[in-house]
């Protein structure tokens, strides 16, 4: 497969990845524009036989992290609420899931960011430890004590939300 239709099979991972680093859509689509623009400029430094997903996971977090830093030097700004520009579906079922998925969208956002990221790349996008903490670039233990840290927060916050 060629490095284009690979990147192409990976964005939708790589969006939900980056939605839930920015915790907001339209800064998830502006993360994951720049970090395919980021790969297809340096696609020469990716190896062939090596995991894509890897690499681009790695390279949407430094610059989810480049951004952040580059915002706390600007000074912070609060998004828009996504759901003031949804229309909402007349379904039960579409209500009831939409909720379930609010709360967990809302109790993910109330994570620090290092457990998040561990969250995500572990729980959501279904990485080993050992490759979570690769793309990371810490011990795999720090990915445990994070994980288990943030499953129990999870926990803690959908409990309040019932």
């Amino acid at each position: 497969m060629r490095f284009e239709e690979e990147l192409v099979e990976l964005l939708p991972r790589l969006r939900r990845f980056a939605r839930g680093l920015t915790r907001d859509a339209s800064d998830a689509d502006d993360l994951c524009q720049a970090a395919i623009e980021r790969a297809l400029k340096s696609r020469e430094q990716w190896q062939q036989g090596t995991r894509l997903d890897s690499w681009m996971y790695r390279i949407t977090r430094n610059l989810w992290i480049d951004d952040r830093r580059a915002a706390g030097r600007r000074g912070q700004h609060d998004p828009i609420d996504d759901a003031v520009t949804q229309v909402a579906g007349d379904g039960a079922a579409e209500v009831e899931a939409g909720a379930l998925a609010g709360d967990v969208d809302s109790a993910m956002a109330r994570l620090p960011d290092e457990q998040r990221e561990v969250v995500m790349l572990v729980l959501v996008e279904g990485y080993a430890y050992r490759e979570a903490a690769e793309i990371l670039d810490v011990p795999i233990g720090t990915v445990t004590s994070r994980l288990a840290r943030g499953r129990e927060a999870l926990m803690h916050i959908l409990g309040e939300a019932a």
